[in-house]
């Protein structure tokens, strides 16, 4: 995807159009004419499950990249390795062979700490069973991944209280989860995924138990958060949803069947505009790198 739309519709903010240097990958030196360096990388990843007979491959040799900045849906049947796909994406299992790159750098290399705190800061997690701590109420389980942060408590509860008010939840602050309908649960396990502001955000059926009015709000957040130049992936059933995404892979039988983009999307345009964008940026700093080597060469 290289072309820029012209829309200005579709145009990111100064601030959000800086390569986020992201503190567990370093970038490798390459030409101005090289494609961006993908986000996640995935070649001939197999994971299996079970031993002997009772063996059973989820995923079958997937080869897949995702640039930052792309909006991804994933799609097909129960059993066809989305779950499993996503588990391994976010550091939570591991492939039983090939290989999985984050940003270039080799996951496997990665210690058990440093795999925690890459969760921890760069990566959000939408699941499907919500995964709340059923002991703390509402306010605490969103504030859960700022504790493992450095901050004042004080300060933590601040930034969940006010993501709570973004999905319509700031009265239900001190109910425990048993307190909350399913729509509402989602919601809070939602706004939890979110409050570390990640690049990367991993969700497994967001919209799965809302009404259509509480799955407009949820996707019309990840809309605003895919604007400004995150990475989404997205597994649902609904196609309804692919209106919201950049790009749809289908899966079948632990492979990926098709793998299309849908470029009328307006997540399409907002994806191809923040590439280029990274482009002309990566463009600029070549240059001015060159220019500069050229004036020391000059100066001795």
């Amino acid at each position: 995807m290289t072309t820029t739309p012209q829309d200005p519709a579709f145009a990111l903010p100064k601030a959000l159009l800086k390569d986020r240097q992201v503190f567990f990958a370093g970038a490798a030196t390459r030409t101005i004419d090289e494609e961006p360096t993908p986000t996640i990388s995935l070649r001939s990843t197999v994971k299996t499950f079970g031993f002997g007979d009772t063996v059973f491959q989820a995923l079958d040799g997937i080869d897949l990249e995702i640039q930052r900045g792309e909006f991804v849906a994933i799609m097909g049947p129960s059993g066809c390795g989305k779950t499993t796909l996503l588990n391994i994406l976010g550091l939570l299992d591991k492939p039983s062979a090939g290989e999985y790159f984050l940003n270039s750098k080799s996951v496997a290399k990665l210690s058990a700490a440093r795999k925690a705190r890459i969760r921890g800061r760069e990566v959000g997690f939408i699941f499907q069973n919500f995964n709340l701590i059923p002991t703390l109420n509402v306010l605490d389980n969103v504030a859960l991944p700022l504790t493992y942060q450095r901050g004042l408590k004080f300060n933590n509860l601040e930034k969940a209280s006010k993501i709570l008010k973004t999905f319509d939840l700031q009265n239900r602050e001190y109910y425990l989860p048993n307190q909350l309908s399913g729509g509402q649960t989602q919601r809070v396990a939602i706004a939890r995924a979110l409050i570390n502001n990640p690049s990367i955000i991993l969700a497994d059926e967001p919209t799965g138990n809302l009404d259509s009015k509480n799955s407009e709000i949820i996707m019309d957040e990840l809309t605003r958060l895919h604007r400004a130049g995150n990475t989404i992936l997205m597994v649902t059933h609904n196609p309804d949803l692919l209106s919201y995404a950049s790009r749809v892979i289908h899966m079948k039988d632990g492979q990926i069947d098709r793998d299309i983009e849908l470029t009328d999307t307006a997540a399409y345009k907002a994806t191809t505009s923040f590439i280029s964008q990274r482009k002309k940026q990566r463009s600029r700093r070549f240059r001015n790198g060159r220019l500069r080597r050229q004036k020391e060469g000059e100066k001795k």
